[in-house]
């Protein structure tokens, strides 16, 4: 890989995909993680916390991911993931695994609406040498 001595600086602003279903995955996103949704056509935009997701309405191509393709949220605590698993239990929302003890924290995966995996994980029960490399274990 070429290093460049000009460097620009940058900032992640923002996430597109799409979906078959745009408004179901944003209805995803607003209901159990608390985004906000604007429709833009028939795509829709959700934001939370400096972060723009772009649903683009893909009714008209193929949305197939690869298998290990996944969007992840982070929650503060076990106690929280543990909360949104069972509610998205109650909702019927398709699980690919059950809630997982990990060395990088706690986690589970599901499928949104569209077909998109969301990895949600927890960092309060990472181990050590894992902790300090996240930004949101930094004091």
């Amino acid at each position: 890989m070429t290093t460049h001595s000009t460097t620009v600086r940058s900032t992640f602003n923002h996430l597109s995909f799409p979906s078959p279903d745009a408004p179901a995955t944003a209805a995803f996103f607003e209901h159990f993680l608390g985004f906000s949704v604007a429709s833009f056509g028939h795509s829709r935009i959700v934001k939370k916390d400096q972060l723009d997701i772009v649903i683009e309405d893909g009714r008209d191509r193929d949305c197939t991911w690869p298998g290990n393709f996944h969007v992840g949220v982070e929650v503060a605590t076990r106690l929280d993931l543990e909360r949104i698993h069972a509610d998205m239990l109650a909702a019927d929302i398709r699980m690919e695994t059950e809630l997982i003890t990990h060395v990088r924290g706690s986690r589970f995966f599901c499928w949104m609406p569209g077909g998109v995996m969301l990895e949600v994980n927890t960092r309060e029960d990472a181990s050590p040498e894992f902790r300090r490399t996240f930004a949101s274990q930094q004091g």
